[in-house]
């Protein structure tokens, strides 16, 4: 005796195992296309974190890449040991936003589904880019985002 919906019954109807084939397929090629969708959503993503004093403001990809950088004339009075701290603050500033915008995007593009990967994913962003320490005040900016280029 077979389960309902077992082998058996697959070859007892050819025509419906076709048609559950079938189903199981376009239900992949449905994933494939809100997961290539979130992929490029992500792609497009710029999160953007000036310094406190507005000397220095970087942008950054959803993958961390710096993608431009900002100097206001003031630089020019900052010693370069001071500049390059804050250049590296305000990057990580940018960055730890990363994560959060990426499930934004996630959950647009694919809901509930695959919450494990989903997890997996995030968890990596975050040990990649933790939240910048906070400053002394306790103040923190968080990033800008960018508009997405047309």
């Amino acid at each position: 005796m077979t389960s309902a919906g077992g082998l058996g019954d697959l070859i007892r109807d050819p025509d419906d195992a076709i048609r559950r084939m079938d189903e199981w397929a376009a239900g992949f090629a449905r994933k494939a296309e809100r997961y290539a969708a979130a992929q490029q959503e992500t792609e497009q993503l710029r999160l953007t974190a000036t310094s406190p004093d507005g000397t220095v403001k970087v942008t950054v990809g959803a993958d961390g890449v710096v993608s431009d950088l900002v100097f206001s004339s003031r630089t020019r009075t900052i010693p370069p040991e001071e500049l390059s701290r804050m250049v590296l603050e305000t990057m990580r500033k940018a960055q730890s936003g990363i994560t959060d915008r990426v499930a934004e995007v996630m959950g647009r593009s694919l809901g509930d589904e695959d919450p494990d990967t989903r997890a997996v994913m995030l968890d990596s962003l975050r040990n990649r880019f933790p939240d910048p320490d906070p400053e002394p005040d306790g103040q923190q900016d968080a990033p800008e985002e960018q508009p997405e280029p047309p």
